[in-house]
């Protein structure tokens, strides 16, 4: 288990409240990569991306599209350059894109913008240095539950004439909710759309054997995403044939798995590490 050091708490607490991003982005190195920053990949104003290249790339680095959280109603993609660089600095490429938010939309259409980020940089990557080839999903919490469902539900990327199977090489997702019925939020009920409708919009109903590799990651004191919901996709997943990795780091909650990548607080647990391993091993397989 995890154990806090009494005299880090303050600062633990500090780096992961409301003052949080900006007092981590400080701290975030600003070398070791390139930023493209506000490419668009879609009409909307908002739908722009931020590309990060590291200036080392290594054999074994990945592309990734990394989609963040907020419920869906909140985050820009800004505030999650210490996420970006952390990759970037074992070597992958990042493209942190934003997406449509509630109540400007409601379900599907962020996943919609989460599958025309996926289709920019298969089809323009190259245009920025970006090594052809497919790439991998990454997300936390709501944007773990936008990775799922686009290498699940081969709808969202076969409307942007790309296969789950051929253009993704596998999908991270920390504390992501899969498996979240019944809906108790007014909010996430009118997100969701009639109830008859919701089983639909659940990951975990369109589990299946052809899934890309999967590493699913949660901390046991997630009081935000239930851990269930790693542990139902995961074992949904192997009981169809398919690969699933699931991780569960203990005394580590919602926002700590993602703080996690910030360098003062890898500490915590060692969920870069485990990142940076999954997406090798892909490389290292295709």
């Amino acid at each position: 288990m995890t154990r806090i050091p009494a005299l880090m708490a303050p600062l633990i607490l500090t780096l992961t409240a409301c003052s949080g991003p900006a007092l981590i982005d400080a701290v975030t190195p600003r070398s070791g990569y390139r930023l493209t920053a506000d490419l668009p990949f879609a009409a909307d104003p908002r739908l722009r991306l931020d590309l990060y290249q590291p200036d080392a790339p290594t054999p074994g680095g990945s592309a990734v599209v990394f989609f963040y959280g907020g419920n869906w109603e909140s985050g820009d993609k800004g505030l999650y350059r210490f996420v970006a660089q952390a990759l970037a600095a074992r070597g992958h490429t990042v493209a942190v894109p934003n997406y449509r938010l509630y109540p400007a939309v409601r379900y599907p259409a962020f996943l919609e913008d989460s599958a025309a980020a996926v289709a920019w940089l298969r089809r323009h990557g190259a245009e920025h240095g970006v090594a052809p080839g497919p790439v991998a999903l990454m997300g936390h919490s709501a944007g773990a539950y936008n990775a799922l469902m686009l290498a699940l539900d081969d709808r969202w990327l076969g409307a942007q004439g790309l296969d789950p199977a051929r253009d993704l090489s596998g999908v991270v997702g920390l504390a992501g909710p899969y498996d979240f019925l019944p809906l108790t939020s007014d909010m996430l009920k009118d997100l969701f759309g009639p109830e008859d409708q919701r089983p639909d919009t659940q990951p975990i109903n369109h589990a299946t054997r052809q899934a890309p590799p999967l590493l699913l990651a949660t901390g046991t004191e997630d009081e935000t995403v239930y851990p269930r919901n790693t542990r139902n996709l995961t074992e949904r997943i192997r009981d169809l044939g398919g690969t699933a990795r699931a991780v569960e780091y203990d005394g580590v909650g919602h926002l700590r798995i993602i703080a996690a990548f910030a360098r003062p607080l890898r500490w915590l647990a060692p969920v870069l590490n485990d990142v940076d391993g999954f997406l090798k091993g892909l490389k290292a397989q295709g």
